[in-house]
């Protein structure tokens, strides 16, 4: 028996060092991009076997999970809303309804931003909406460029001995050098606001559904596959505890940003009275003039809309758990939410963008509109990001091979420390972590990492493993304070209108009323929604291909006052 114990404990860390192995070799070529993020997960088909960590029967099959088909359900739907415009209608009415005065159009900017963010990508919400930002800042400030040389009079004046008052021949009004820089330097801060708040909304935006980001469904992947009997996640309930989250911190967000920006007023930042009601008119008519170019709603736009509402009403009612959802009338565990995303966007391949003619089921010989449906394949080829695709199943897989070969326990039972702290206390700190290494590294690589250990981690403690997963899922869409963090960030920082440290100062403070935000849910409606303050009986499996046996340790309530 001495011999038969000797030879098989070095079998299994040499199984979870391997694994290791791959983890870490994966994690560099994220954090780097050495190779396309599509490529690098992908390694698992050709290293789990070879290097007899895992099965290639069982690796494959986690790169098409039902998630992932969700995941393609959404972006499907999003490149129909796309292909017929109506995410620009729907920006342009927010806008003429909010108003053109700062800090409410920061406001409708970012309402705008996290709403489109909700069910297309970060980036084409950002994409699309810089370009109105933009638009609406010219006829209300004038030309950028005009602007900036506007910040330096000053210290050019003073070089050459000139501090007098200097003509504005546009609007017939004298004004000292003085009031033109610092008027100047004021709206720059504002056109900077404008620039930061869309970004930040689209990543903010992106949380409360579980296809608005990918994180969010690498957490329900990685909770089937540890936790088959965990049913508590699903588009309904994620919605109800991610949508109040969101707005929260859209709120703080907004308030943060224009007080940093320009102020809380509400007045524009110009200085004579008839050039800020001039300004905001010519503001609003760039608004309307938009809007009506885009003409009445057309029968196409009119059916995306009313597809996208079925799309999210069916996946929140389906089983929203505090009520009886639709899938009650099928065998239960039959219908998920992947089956209903399918459904939908299957019927946008087939459906016509334009009204067809009653007339011609009556008369052949009458006139009737081309069949075009609302959706082609070659444009859902062309839109949908596969790259994204591959990478969830490159997460799923390396989650798997965590969790069979061992590696996930092993790693979780050196945690032993967090242990002693009090659990509230625990996600403050696993939330602020995730969400400063995802400023380096891509949010999907990041919870593809982290999770695995941090359900052991759960699990160790005996404390419910959604208490750590979602704030940690959530907190790893937080990253504002690098351009590289995300690509939303890149996009507003190639604009040229922003600097690294315009970001990391909004940022730093944006990182931190996020993980406040995330703490004060998870501890509140969070609590009361998933029954956190017990350890519930799907938890309470053994991880049985692990050769590396759980450590128990003292039982703490996640609910201890003193971490409160």
């Amino acid at each position: 028996m001495l011999s038969h114990i000797t030879l098989s404990l070095p079998i299994g860390l040499m199984k979870e060092g391997k694994c290791l192995y791959v983890v870490l070799l994966m994690a560099v070529f994220w954090c780097t991009e050495a190779l396309p993020l599509a490529v690098t997960a992908m390694l698992p088909v050709c290293l789990f076997p070879t290097m007899g960590i895992l099965q290639s029967k069982i690796v494959c099959p986690q790169y098409f999970l039902d998630t992932n088909f969700l995941f393609l359900s959404g972006l499907v739907m999003a490149s129909a809303i796309e292909e017929w415009g109506l995410h620009r209608r729907i920006a342009l009415k927010v806008l003429k309804i909010v108003g053109v005065k700062p800090a409410w159009l920061i406001l409708g900017m970012m309402i705008t931003s996290a709403f489109l963010s909700m069910w297309l990508s970060n980036t084409a919400t950002t994409a699309m909406m810089l370009p109105i930002a933009n638009a609406i800042l010219e006829s209300l400030f004038g030309d950028l460029a005009t602007l900036k040389e506007n910040c330096k009079l000053k210290d050019e004046t003073e070089a050459d001995g000139v501090l007098g008052e200097l003509p504005k021949l546009d609007q017939g009004i004298i004004e000292t050098t003085e009031e033109i820089r610092t008027e100047s330097e004021y709206q720059m801060k504002v056109w900077k606001g404008f620039m930061i708040c869309i970004p930040y909304a689209a990543s903010i935006g992106g949380t409360a559904t579980l296809t608005g980001t990918a994180p969010n469904l690498i957490l329900i992947g990685q909770l089937k596959s540890y936790f088959p009997e965990c049913d508590l996640i699903n588009f309904g309930s994620w919605f109800a505890f991610s949508f109040p989250l969101m707005v929260l911190f859209l709120i703080l967000s907004w308030l943060w940003i224009s007080f940093l920006y320009g102020g809380l007023n509400t007045r524009l930042c110009v200085r004579k009275q008839d050039e800020r009601a001039q300004a905001e008119r010519k503001a609003q008519a760039v608004i309307e003039d938009d809007y009506r170019k885009l003409g009445p709603i057309n029968f196409a736009e009119g059916a995306i809309g009313f597809f996208f509402i079925l799309f999210a009403v069916l996946l929140f009612t389906r089983d929203p758990k505090f009520v009886t959802g639709w899938s009650k009338f099928f065998n239960k565990g039959y219908v998920s939410d992947a089956t209903t995303g399918v459904i939908i966007v299957s019927i946008l391949f087939i459906f016509p963008s334009q009204k067809p003619s009653l007339s011609w089921w009556f008369d052949s010989r009458a006139s009737n509109t081309s069949y075009v449906p609302l959706l082609s394949w070659r444009k859902a080829q062309e839109c949908v990001p596969w790259n994204i695709i591959l990478l969830l199943g490159g997460g799923f897989a390396m989650a798997k091979g965590c969790e069979e070969s061992g590696l996930a326990a092993w790693l979780g039972s050196y945690l032993q420390p967090i242990a002693q702290v009090p659990p509230a206390v625990a996600v403050m700190f696993i939330t602020a972590f995730v969400a400063c290494f995802t400023e380096f590294a891509s949010n999907t690589a990041t919870i593809i990492i982290f999770l695995p250990v941090i359900a052991e981690l759960a699990m160790f403690v005996n404390v419910n493993p959604l208490y750590f997963m979602i704030p940690a899922t959530i907190g790893c869409s937080f990253a504002f304070m690098l351009p590289v963090s995300t690509p939303p960030n890149s996009i507003a920082f190639a604009s040229g209108h922003l600097l690294v440290k315009d970001m990391v100062k909004t940022g730093f403070v944006m990182n931190i009323l996020g993980i406040l935000s995330v703490s004060l849910a998870i501890n509140t409606w969070g609590r009361a929604m998933f029954s956190l303050e017990t350890y519930p009986d799907w938890a309470r499996q053994e991880n049985m291909s692990s050769t590396v046996p759980h450590v128990q340790f003292p039982s703490v309530s996640p609910f201890n006052l003193t971490g409160l």
